[in-house]
């Protein structure tokens, strides 16, 4: 069995329970991890001619309540009948003497997935750029419409509160993983904890990290169209206008100052691609969403990103990830502080 660097050396331990949870499945197994991603770790695990996903825990300090290996089972076991998006979630293991930590297995979907550049065969012209866009928000809005008491995750999560609840964690997130390297934002998290808006009044199924390389893209005759959605740790039921700021938040477009476009980890800056008020327009128009005043949701947005960006080189300053690409992900965090603070001030907005 080979396995990934990042894999425990008692992965060998995997190949008997597949044999024993999946018994279709037959061949000898190889494990290789796949490359980027920041939070859980994701791994291609072939077993003969057939290729399956592990997801896992990152190592080393993590949130209290982030990582939960079974929640994101769940949550993709109960949509793939509501939501066609969802890879097929296959098995779950929350015994600890497998690999160490819980994780679980589904399907793995094929595809190209858009990260920070387009892959070097891929070409994208203006037309083709804004109608990827509006597919990504339309299947956006078709995920906070479903109905989620059908879906079977009435109990998913807590929606009552849920600006309030995240708002005040993700402060204490911040406080927590801060370094003596980056800025204290104080006034930013009393601007945020000071400025909640009520809950939306339709509670939804929020994915909560919804952006261009989360999303499988698939040819549906002659263009590009999203097949799969990846990467649910933190989805959960709460304000879907709470999960579009979040989006927004990794929206780097044309003409964006260079701190921020040096953050940019898609493609969003290319000709055709929207803006983030095009965007916020459009999903209006899709949902039926009243037209609020949006400066706190994306404000929230880039400070809960740079509190996740914190987390990780919390990680790395500690020592606990030698991961190289974290190095610099407390410049990143602070950038995108930097940036909320502007949105809270009016310099800049959506």
């Amino acid at each position: 069995m080979t396995t990934g660097a990042y894999l425990e050396p008692d992965s060998t331990n995997l190949g008997p329970y597949l044999a024993e949870t999946l018994p279709d499945l037959r061949g000898e197994i190889h494990v290789q991890r796949v490359p980027g991603g920041a939070s859980n770790l994701t791994y291609i695990v072939t077993v003969g001619d057939v290729e399956l996903v592990l997801r896992r825990p990152p190592f080393g300090t993590k949130a209290k309540t982030a990582h939960d290996m079974g929640r994101e089972y769940k949550v993709l076991s109960c949509l793939q009948s509501v939501f066609p998006y969802c890879p097929k979630a296959l098995a779950y293991c929350g015994d600890d003497s497998v690999l160490g930590e819980p994780f679980f297995v589904m399907e793995k979907l094929d595809g190209v997935i858009l990260r920070r550049d387009l892959p070097e065969d891929l070409t994208l012209g203006s037309a083709e750029a804004r109608a990827l866009c509006e597919n990504l928000i339309d299947v956006h809005v078709e995920l906070h419409d479903i109905d989620y008491e059908a879906a079977g995750l009435a109990g998913f999560g807590k929606p009552v509160g849920y600006v309030e609840r995240q708002v005040l964690g993700w402060n204490k997130r911040y406080q927590n993983a801060r370094t003596g390297d980056v800025p204290g934002n104080s006034g930013l998290m009393d601007w945020l904890a000071d400025n909640m808006p009520a809950d939306s009044t339709r509670a939804a199924i929020i994915h909560n990290d919804y952006k261009f390389d989360n999303v499988v893209l698939s040819d549906d005759g002659g263009r590009l169209s999203i097949s799969g959605v990846l990467d649910w740790e933190m989805s959960t039921l709460g304000d879907p206008l709470m999960d579009l700021g979040c989006s927004l938040a990794y929206w780097i477009e044309a003409g964006d100052p260079a701190p921020l476009m040096r953050a940019r980890m898609m493609p969003t800056q290319l000709p055709g691609m929207m803006s983030r008020r095009e965007i916020l327009d459009y999903y209006r128009q899709r949902s039926g969403m009243a037209d609020v005043p949006f400066d706190f949701y994306y404000a929230f947005g880039l400070f809960r990103l740079a509190v996740i960006a914190q987390q990780i080189y919390y990680r790395y300053a500690k020592g606990e990830t030698c991961d190289k690409r974290f190095a610099h992900f407390g410049q990143m965090g602070a950038v995108l502080s930097e940036r909320a603070w502007d949105v809270v001030n009016g310099r800049v907005s959506v």
